[in-house]
């Protein structure tokens, strides 16, 4: 007894058989670049797709392994099948030919690099060539933009940005007699406007209404403004290395901006979870309005968490006074000039206190011994006193 089967023979699928590498011959100067591509086909001469390894067997150069950007060395000649891709055990080839480079610049240098440039912002950038000998030759670059991040003038090298923000690396590329350079492009978004427009309060580290008074070896790096008094007492030993704006035009003009902008943070809600009740010192608070109808006190370290937003922005509202025995620490961002004191009487920044941010105060502004203020102190009718080694900073 026999039986039978039928066996079906499937045919093999698609094979790679050769791989095809262009441009072949490729033509560079010494020390010139030029990237190769490589094609896949199948017996039936469809195109199988491939991820081919490069490399150099025959000299002329070197490769990258991934990408097929050959860089030709300093020797010229013909160097045949050099460049090969692989795939599979399957290799195609290409034939390098190798010039000396016409007299003119072997490199190029793109500046700046990298280039800071806000989203739809504009720098122009420039080229410049050497010969073998390092020596400044003319060129006549060629702009062109390679791996996004906004456009360029092919002639003039003015490079405009998108809106996209992002680091662009090696983008801006001038070419020049077969010799290129690039430069790498950072492009960021504008910050914000300021919560508040200090106008023409903001240049100064101190302001007063009558007048500013300091003990010994106090240094206010900023501006100094009073308005509608004139009295400066301590000025030296004391140093300001601003401008004084003593009872004049600028100072009222300041004493005006600093009104707004004490009536603006006066006047931002608080939500009924930010109100004080007890000393900040010891607490850690994110952005956002924290307020009481009496005064704020902070002993110890009061910490200010931007959670990663460097605009995060903190007002503090005090219906009376601000009393510190203690520092400011910024933290995940946050930052000394979006930070608001508006104290409805007077500040005290206590001994040795590490202090940070504007304090807007309705009355006056005392800093105690050693104690440090990287903000402002602008008190809008009362008298700014300062006792020994007290140092102002503008955030």
């Amino acid at each position: 007894m026999s039986a039978t089967a039928t066996v079906v023979v499937a045919p093999p699928g698609p094979v790679l058989t050769t791989i095809v590498v262009t441009p072949n011959p490729a033509n560079i100067v010494t020390n010139g670049q030029v990237t190769f591509t490589a094609v896949g086909r199948d017996a039936d001469n469809n195109v199988f797709a491939i991820v081919p390894v490069w490399s150099v067997t025959n000299g002329g150069g070197t490769i990258n392994a991934v990408t097929g950007l050959f860089t030709a060395g300093a020797a010229t000649g013909t160097f045949a099948n050099t460049v090969t891709a692989t795939s599979g055990g399957v290799s195609g080839t290409a034939t390098v030919v190798i010039t000396a480079a016409p007299p003119g610049a072997v490199t190029i240098t793109v500046t700046p690099n990298p280039a800071e440039v806000l989203t739809n912002g504009v720098v122009t950038f420039n080229a410049v060539g050497r010969d073998a000998n390092g020596v400044v030759v003319a060129i006549a670059p060629v702009w062109s933009v390679t791996n996004g991040g906004g456009t360029i003038s092919s002639v003039s090298g003015v490079f405009t940005a998108g809106t996209v923000t992002g680091t662009f690396n090696n983008t801006v590329r001038a070419t020049a007699n077969g010799v290129f350079g690039t430069a790498t492009v950072n492009v960021s978004a504008p910050a914000p406007p300021p919560l508040v427009n200090l106008g023409g309060a903001a240049p100064n580290g101190i302001m007063a209404g009558t007048a500013v008074t300091c003990v010994t070896n106090g240094t206010i790096n900023a501006n100094v403004s009073i308005s509608p008094g004139n009295t400066l007492t301590g000025f030296g030993p004391c140093v300001i290395t601003g401008v004084r704006h003593l009872g004049d035009a600028v100072a009222a003009q300041a004493q005006i901006d600093l009104t707004t902008a004490y009536n603006t943070l006066a006047g931002m809600p608080c939500p009924p979870a930010n109100a004080i009740v007890a000393n900040l010192g010891g607490t850690t608070k994110p952005a956002g309005v924290y307020c009481t109808a009496s005064g704020i006190g902070v002993t110890g370290t009061l910490t200010l968490d931007g959670g990663g937003n460097p605009n995060a922005t903190f007002v503090f509202q005090a219906g009376t006074s601000l009393t510190t025995a203690g520092n400011i620490v910024l933290i995940n961002g946050a930052q000394a000039k979006n930070v608001y004191w508006q104290v409805g009487s007077s500040a005290t920044i206590g001994t040795a206190s590490q202090w940070q941010g504007n304090i807007l105060a309705l009355t006056s502004i005392t800093l105690v011994d050693n104690a440090t203020l990287f903000g402002r102190a602008l008190a809008r009718n009362g008298a700014v006193t300062l006792g020994t080694n007290n140092v102002i900073i503008l955030p």
